[in-house]
């Protein structure tokens, strides 16, 4: 097994034992949820966004491992960064997933190593649905609340 692959499995094996921001978000200022019929996966992703700045993210749900794993190293990449920083990492990660973008040009970071799953058409949406479920989170804000009044005062 080359390097690469060996790499990909221990980082795709070490998301699904300990996903990184799973769980429930206190305050969200954004939600949404992917469900994935042909294998069953679901994510909810929760935000929350604060002066154009993902400040917090958490996600909840159960899927496969490529599921898991993509959504945690998402999460991961996406947490402090600014909204529309993180709507490009979509952008290019989708790209290079579907072939439309070689990985050496997307600056993905450590998501590289998902790079392989374009190989694996079937396993595409698996490592895309929990980076739907965060673009449809970033166009529908939640209304506000005066739980999140009474958080940010």
């Amino acid at each position: 097994m080359s390097a690469d692959l060996e790499l990909y499995q221990d980082i795709v094996l070490e998301h699904k034992r300990a996903p990184r921001n799973f769980g429930v978000l206190a305050a969200p200022t954004h939600r949404a949820e992917g469900t994935n019929p042909q294998c069953g996966d679901q994510i909810s992703v929760a935000l929350q966004v604060e002066q154009d700045r993902i400040v917090d993210v958490r996600f909840k749900g159960q899927g496969c491992a490529i599921c898991m794993a993509s959504t945690s190293m998402m999460t991961e990449a996406i947490k402090g960064t600014e909204v529309q920083a993180a709507q490009q990492l979509q952008q290019h990660f989708r790209a290079v997933l579907t072939g439309a973008e070689e990985p050496e040009e997307a600056y993905l970071g450590k998501l590289i190593s998902l790079a392989g799953v374009a190989r694996y058409p079937s396993r595409i949406k698996c490592a895309l649905l929990g980076w739907h479920a965060l673009g449809h989170a970033l166009q529908a804000p939640l209304p506000h609340t005066a739980a999140q009044e009474s958080a940010t005062s």
